[in-house]
């Protein structure tokens, strides 16, 4: 049996996990101080996602850039493809906050969305 430690980060208490396996096989999650934690250990042992934050260039905005995110947490092994995909992009203005950049983003099945408005200047 092997023991996997983990930080977790659902709730401000920060509890330190432990996820005792076999392979991929969970056998038992302790020192979790709530649901939250427990959740957070199985997800983060077998499928680990995160939601990405960054810009993208804006063409003809009142600023360069617009603030986006990742409608949803994208696995981790697919985030450098979504990096890539996004470092490659520049939209035209005007944006809203929830407008969509990139739907399926890198083929991952979760939208790119704008998180902030920007108005087109002449």
């Amino acid at each position: 049996m092997e023991v996997t430690k983990l930080v977790c980060i659902g709730c401000p208490k920060g509890c330190n996990l432990t996820v005792e396996h076999s392979g991929k096989e969970i056998d038992k999650i302790s020192d979790y101080g709530c649901k939250i934690g427990l959740e957070y250990a199985k997800n983060e042992f077998t499928e680990p996602k995160r939601i990405i934050t960054t810009t993208v260039k804006i063409k003809s905005g009142d600023l360069p850039f617009v603030p986006v995110k990742t409608k949803d947490p994208v696995k981790k092994e697919k985030i450098y493809a979504v990096m890539k995909e996004i470092s490659e992009l520049e939209i035209e203005s005007p944006v809203r906050v929830g407008d969509v950049v990139v739907a399926n983003i890198a083929g991952t099945g979760v939208d790119l969305v704008c998180t902030r408005n920007i108005k087109k200047v002449s």
